[in-house]
């Protein structure tokens, strides 16, 4: 065994380049003198250098995981390298696209992505890797996002930039039943330049309405901020878009209809401005009682004894005619409209109507013109209850508590 004097006198001339081994041949210079004697196997002649040091392994850690299927597109795709440094990452659709940009962390190990990823796409992910003792290696992956089937999609009204009365809910349908109701109310923000703030109510599954605890501010603007891209709905629906709308309310317009007096009044920024006489569904069809909203308007629309289940030779059946002025308050039939010829001797005395609000021409028009998608209608003094909240915008027939406080 060399002793530490000659062991250093052996490593001095290594460094001056006196001493070399290659080549499985082992040839030993003093001086710039060849030793013949110098015996390559023997411990002066073998290389003191360190051997060198193995890497250690080198792996990734990867979101989404190697062939996972059904990914949600939402997710943050992400690669951590261990034992290594991140040179470069390649993710991009198998078949063919622009790649996800991605930023990496300041010491070279974690990669994320700082796009979305698209829906029904195979990814390919590449990872080039540089380990500790500066080998390259390349690590490659793939998954798949989520399938067509699989999206949700949804419909707002009002529509963006829609101007509309103060007592329009907000409406969003769902393509798909949502059962996780909760993260999708958090998903929209609602928000309005008169500061009120609203509720929830779900109808079904499919469909939720919103509005605040009165009617809207006059001269609003609200805003809907829909982001339910990523968004599970429950059973495997995830929520495919975001979306932002904002929409404006108009003057207050009320309209008091009461089956007492038989007439109409209109109240504009709550100033009575117009009375009219009316009449109203006769004792076997009430006209419904409670707030109803204008839903749509038609300056001319078919009227059918059919559409509210009545047969020729039924004792309540009328012949097809077209209405006039006809504004829409429920899905179910009910309309603020001109009365037929033989129906003017019954305005403010007399109810002859299948539910609606008979007006003269004059009346229905006036209607027509002032009001709109929104605006309100109020019925006091009826036979019939209060018109339902999937019945057109029944919404505010229902109490704030109750509305607010939905299980």
């Amino acid at each position: 065994m060399q002793d530490k004097k000659s062991r250093k006198w052996v490593i001095a001339a290594a460094v001056a380049g006196v001493l070399v081994v290659g080549g499985g041949i082992g040839a030993a210079y003093a001086n710039g003198v060849f030793d013949p004697s110098a015996d390559e196997s023997s411990p002066a002649a073998e290389s003191p250098a360190s051997p060198s040091a193995s890497a250690a392994p080198v792996s990734i850690t990867a979101t989404p995981a190697d062939g996972a299927v059904a990914v949600n597109p939402a997710t943050a795709a992400t690669v951590t390298a261990t034992n290594a440094e991140i040179e470069s990452v390649s993710l991009k659709p198998s078949a063919g696209g622009p790649a996800i940009p991605g930023v990496l962390s300041g010491d070279n190990t974690v990669w994320t992505a700082d796009a979305q990823l698209a829906f029904d796409t195979t990814y390919a992910m590449d990872v080039v890797l540089t380990d500790q003792a500066g080998k390259e290696t390349t690590r490659s992956q793939s998954f798949e996002t989520v399938k067509p089937a699989n999206e949700a999609n949804a419909f707002m009204y009002p529509q963006n930039a829609a101007d509309v009365g103060v007592g329009q809910p907000i409406e969003i349908n769902f393509s798909e039943p949502v059962t996780n109701k909760a993260a999708v109310e958090q998903a929209i923000k609602v928000s309005s330049t008169s500061g009120q703030a609203g509720a929830f109510y779900w109808i079904t599954d499919n469909k939720v309405r919103y509005r605040p605890e009165a009617f809207w501010a006059p001269n609003s603007s609200i805003t809907v901020d829909m982001q339910l891209f990523g968004v599970d709905f429950g059973n495997g629906m995830i929520g495919n878009f975001n979306e932002t709308r904002t929409f404006t309310t108009h003057n207050t317009r009320l309209a008091v209809v009461d089956n007492f007096t038989k007439t109409m009044q209109v109240f504009i920024d709550g100033q009575l401005v117009r009375t009219f006489p009316v009449t109203l569904g006769e004792p076997t069809w009430p006209s419904p009682s409670g707030y109803q909203v204008v839903v749509s308007q038609h300056e001319k629309l078919p009227f059918r004894a059919e559409s509210i289940g009545l047969k020729p030779g039924d004792p309540d059946y009328y012949e097809p005619f077209d209405a006039s002025w006809a504004s829409r308050l429920t899905n179910s039939g009910v309309f603020v409209h001109q009365a037929l010829n033989g129906a003017v001797g019954a305005l403010g005395r007399i109810n002859v109507s299948h539910g609606c609000v008979g007006m003269s021409a004059e009346g229905a028009k006036y209607f027509y013109d002032t009001f709109d998608a929104g605006d309100v209608v109020q019925v006091l003094n009826t036979e019939a209850g209060p018109v339902s909240i999937d019945d057109g915008y029944g919404d505010w027939n229902i109490p704030w508590d109750q509305y607010a406080g939905q299980p």
